[in-house]
């Protein structure tokens, strides 16, 4: 079992704190204070669980750098002055930059208890399987409902 030291330690709580007040900035009508101090403790946080190499390799990959720069890009609007719409690219960013990691969280979550008989009922089900695998299935799948004489895959 891997030792968890006291900066990871610290940068859960940083990390935590981040989300709390990025949900409490959204809460308040898009504060932009709030949001500001969220954004920077969640990517001290971050920083401190992950490690500072590690933290900028993820973040500065070539194949990452549409997604790095809109949610950076997003918090340097926040920071500017339009809470709105910084938020909107952050979540793009956000969404581009950790949709490698939503299939792990998402079974993670499968094993809590309450969560997890949630997440097994059929309409999540299916709704989490077009979210997180194919996109373009449920497409396919959303065109044989709408026109009828369309067959197949």
């Amino acid at each position: 079992m891997m030792q968890i030291t006291d900066v990871q330690k610290i940068g859960v709580g940083l990390a935590g704190f981040g989300v709390a007040f990025l949900f409490l900035g959204v809460c308040l009508l898009f504060d932009k204070g709030l949001l500001a101090i969220g954004n920077i403790l969640f990517i001290s946080g971050l920083a401190c669980v992950i490690g500072l190499e590690r933290t900028f390799r993820f973040f500065f990959q070539w194949h990452k750098a549409k997604g790095s720069g809109a949610f950076f890009g997003g918090i340097l609007v926040v920071l500017l002055g339009w809470p709105i719409i910084g938020m909107c690219v952050e979540l793009y960013g956000f969404v581009v930059l950790f949709s490698g990691f939503f299939p792990v969280a998402i079974n993670f979550l499968r094993r809590i208890p309450i969560l997890g008989t949630i997440l097994n009922m059929p309409v999540i089900g299916s709704i989490e399987f077009c979210i997180l695998k194919v996109k373009e299935e449920c497409f396919k799948i959303a065109i044989d409902f709408n026109l009828p004489g369309q067959h197949g895959w």
